[in-house]
């Protein structure tokens, strides 16, 4: 149906089964579908695999799903904002796969395209090519699993290493705007990891903060194409103000010696 609207987010995940991978999108609490992680952890789903830029902090976002002990396996490139991701890392309860945040990215959009491997030099000469990055540990504080060695060829003079795509069942997105057929518009910094992320998953599913109808979007001004959208959720005004800001700092004003509020770590969402 060219329709993809769902009345609410729990409809739009209700079908995530426990074992599924999921792509989410985000860069800390920038630009992260909120509302759909919170309907997934009502949901219950457990033993997943998540895709993102990071796992949320200790009690918002991904976090949450964390929290609970829903996710067994993270592929991330930054995670250091939260305690219990550490945590379950080091007890050996989380299998983690830290990846270069660009090859991160371009592994995504790779999925996403049809793609199914790259050379990179990001990487070359450290553990990512090399191996032996610890991906599990056992309770001990030992390594139960290490990355393997990845291969490496010289391409154009520089040595390369190849990079898998990625694909998941399912993909967890937060837009500005969308339409009924899925077509969205990122703002500012929250087009971040959501448009790979979005092409990345085989079943898509958006918030969006404003729903327009069909050919209300500039076609030029289109992030993300609809097609690679299979459900849209309108959010509520209450649910588009939930924002937090990862972290607050403040500021002597000049020339009064007051201070002011600064701004979030990760910019707007």
């Amino acid at each position: 149906m060219m329709d993809k609207v769902v009345p609410s987010a729990a409809e739009a995940v209700a079908d995530i089964p426990s074992g599924a991978s999921l792509a989410v999108g985000g860069f800390g609490l920038s630009g992260i579908p909120w509302v759909l992680i919170e309907a997934l952890l009502e949901q219950g789903a457990d033993d997943l695999t998540v895709v993102s830029n990071n796992c949320g902090t200790d009690g918002h976002g991904l976090g949450l799903l964390l929290d609970a002990q829903r996710i067994v396996r993270v592929v991330a490139s930054y995670v250091g904002e939260n305690k219990e991701f550490a945590r379950q890392y080091l007890s050996g309860e989380l299998h983690v796969e830290l990846t270069p945040q660009g090859t991160l990215a371009e592994k995504l959009r790779a999925g996403g395209a049809g793609i199914g491997a790259f050379f990179t030099p990001s990487g070359v000469g450290t553990q990512v090519a090399e191996g032996g990055l610890p991906w599990r540990y056992h309770t001990d504080g030992t390594v139960r699993t290490a990355s393997p060695a990845k291969e490496v060829r010289t391409i154009g003079g520089k040595e390369m290493v190849l990079e898998e795509s990625i694909t998941t069942d399912f993909a967890l997105v937060r837009a500005a705007v969308a339409d009924r057929h899925g077509n969205a518009v990122f703002h500012a910094s929250a087009r971040n990891f959501n448009p790979p992320a979005a092409t990345a998953g085989r079943i898509t599913i958006l918030e969006a903060e404003r729903l327009v109808e069909p050919g209300e979007l500039d076609p030029d001004a289109v992030h993300l194409p609809g097609v690679y959208v299979q459900r849209v959720v309108a959010l509520t005004p209450e649910q588009v103000a939930h924002k937090d800001i990862e972290k607050r700092t403040v500021r002597e004003r000049p020339g009064d010696g007051s201070a002011g509020a600064g701004a979030g770590s990760e910019g707007s969402a």
